[in-house]
């Protein structure tokens, strides 16, 4: 695939948007994770940041297979807004529960890229990579929600 052509600069903006969403949730993980009480949640976390940092730079490398070296991308300013709230909701003292929720909020985000990205039209082994990591981010968002399920009932 040429640099320039029309099919390229489609994939570009689409494994970029999703990019910049994986950087606000590796952040945001590590940012909501150390904030938790639970030690086992506070685990999760990080792994989850871990995560999003390896399928970025699976999607970085993607980019650089198709020509485009420098990807600097530095997330959302959405994905800026919720981790100030997240930390805000920290300081005031709130629980495990609310955290998970602002978590939650930032996972939608990331799902709606993905989904954007996927209604493109992207070579197959990209469109496979990007299901892959869709398909875990959606389980993580599942644990995410029967988390603070538990957490409410408690």
């Amino acid at each position: 695939m040429a640099i320039g052509s029309a099919k390229n600069r489609e994939l570009v903006l689409a494994l970029k948007q999703v990019i910049n969403v994986l950087e606000d949730g590796q952040k945001g993980m590590a940012a909501i994770g150390e904030h938790l009480k639970d030690t086992t949640l506070r685990r999760y976390f990080l792994v989850e940041s871990l995560n999003r940092a390896n399928y970025r730079g699976a999607l970085e490398e993607e980019l650089h297979r198709h020509g485009i070296r420098d990807v600097h991308e530095s997330g959302t300013v959405q994905g800026t807004l919720t981790r100030a709230w997240a930390e805000l909701k920290a300081k005031l003292g709130g629980g495990d529960y609310t955290l998970i929720e602002t978590a939650e909020q930032g996972e939608e985000e990331t799902l709606k890229a993905y989904k954007d990205a996927l209604d493109r039209d992207l070579p197959l082994p990209i469109r496979q990579l990007l299901v892959g990591q869709q398909t875990h981010i959606l389980n993580a968002a599942d644990y995410l929600r029967s988390s603070r399920d538990a957490g409410k009932a408690a």
